[in-house]
């Protein structure tokens, strides 16, 4: 059981950004068409995280013509060129299944705002120093 587990972690070496459920992400796929390679871009919102280790998968979900796609990606695939989070999410929950059922400005998340929790830190430095 040791074995598999150091075997794992030489897979694991590559670098993946850090996101959670809720984020929207844009995904850089690397697609192979006869002996040609291109990278194609598939960007959603992650509406689950399953799994630990090199077996750990994201979902992402997007709407295209009116329809929703979701796509299961492996966090360590050799296929995934890239992940760049577009967006920080700001959500209460692990999995966002509910958002299949909903159409249009409903499925907007809440974006979380990291200019805002700069601006709090610093309002809390100055006042230590006055």
């Amino acid at each position: 059981m040791d074995i598999i587990r150091e075997l794992e972690k030489d897979f694991m070496k590559k670098e993946i950004t850090d996101f959670k459920v809720g984020d929207t992400v844009r995904v850089a796929v690397r697609i192979e068409e006869g002996d040609k390679t291109r990278v194609q871009a598939f960007e959603g919102i992650v509406i689950a995280r399953k799994g630990s280790g090199i077996k750990e998968t994201f979902t992402v979900r997007h709407i295209s013509f009116g329809e929703g796609v979701e796509r299961v990606f492996q966090l360590y695939s050799p296929h995934i060129d890239s992940i760049k989070v577009v967006k920080k999410g700001k959500v209460k929950r692990a999995r966002l299944y509910y958002l299949r059922k909903r159409i249009g400005k409903h499925t907007t998340i809440k974006e979380e705002r990291e200019a805002a929790k700069d601006r709090a830190n610093a309002e809390v430095g100055t006042e230590s120093v006055s």
